[in-house]
């Protein structure tokens, strides 16, 4: 289907080869309803949480694997509440996987996301620098558009202001609606890469919680065409397409947002944690009207 879209484009050789660009998730009816998560620690809460049944089976491997540190993350798990909602040793993972790949000498990570994902392995850079930049923003959304993953261009004023509050806060709470309420995820920076993982993955497996959604940012375009591309990978057995689409959409919602309160909300969750409420992450995310179309009678059109 890619194959005519680039000739009908003029590009030829322009975008790599399809191989490096798996699918990475089929669309699936969307979910509502809110609910925010309940009190209570150890084993019984924890399995009292509407989304536990989606991790059972590695929280039950790691149970009879390790026990021991089964249970240390249990005890841990009040202070993990105690700390900002959702705060991650995601970076130190993030790291720790970046050592061991480069040690076994492979280009993929845990969760077979690609490792050091360049833009010249998805298009020609030396061909587009001859477009312009409209011409390169209708290359990149006519080919992704064709495929099931995230992906966007991204004017350069805003992702300098995105880069600059990602520098002095790389990580933030996103809420995914649900069917049973909302699912929290956490989105830690890790140069221009941001990755993803569920709340209660990263409570359950702590430093070794893998991404479950990774959105690569590609700078190399931004000074001469003002723009910067963005396009993603995703664990397609805990994400699909219009889910992951919210979480991106809540990194402008977040850090490129204009509104002071709304980027205090970033501040104070890795600068303030003590005084930091998820239900104000919810508040803004049904004020903007992101993740309506997870909601049941509001399915959007757009594939």
């Amino acid at each position: 289907m890619a194959g005519p879209l680039l000739q009908a484009w003029g590009l030829g050789a322009a975008l790599r080869s399809r191989a490096a660009l798996r699918p990475l998730g089929l669309l699936a009816p969307p979910c509502r309803e809110v609910a925010g998560p309940g009190p209570g620690s150890g084993e019984a809460a924890l399995e009292e949480n509407p989304f536990y049944g989606k991790y059972r089976h590695k929280i039950q491997e790691l149970r009879r694997s390790s026990p021991d540190v089964f249970e240390s993350r249990m005890e841990k798990r009040n202070e993990v509440k105690k700390q900002p909602v959702g705060y991650s040793n995601q970076g130190e993972f993030i790291r720790c996987m970046e050592e061991k790949a480069e040690g076994l000498g492979t280009k993929t990570s845990k969760g077979g996301f690609t490792k050091d994902k360049t833009l010249d392995s998805i298009l020609n850079i030396e061909m587009v620098k001859e477009k312009s930049a409209e011409e390169i923003k209708q290359i990149w959304n006519q080919y992704f558009s064709a495929k099931d993953t995230v992906y966007a261009v991204i004017p350069a004023e805003k992702f300098d202001l995105i880069w600059k509050r990602a520098q002095k806060c790389p990580s933030f709470l996103y809420a995914l609606p649900r069917k049973e309420g909302y699912e929290f995820f956490v989105g830690q920076w890790s140069g221009t890469e941001l990755h993803f993982t569920s709340l209660i993955n990263i409570q359950t497996q702590g430093e070794t919680a893998p991404s479950q959604l990774v959105l690569y940012h590609y700078p190399e375009l931004q000074k001469e065409k003002g723009i910067v591309l963005m396009t993603a990978e995703m664990d397609s057995k805990f994400l699909v397409v219009h889910e992951a689409q919210c979480l991106a959409n809540q990194v402008q919602l977040f850090y490129a947002t204009d509104r002071s309160e709304t980027y205090e909300l970033v501040e104070t969750f890795n600068h303030r944690s003590s005084e930091f409420k998820y239900m104000s992450v919810i508040a803004e995310l049904e004020q903007s009207g992101l993740g309506r179309e997870l909601r049941p009678g509001q399915v959007s059109d757009k594939s």
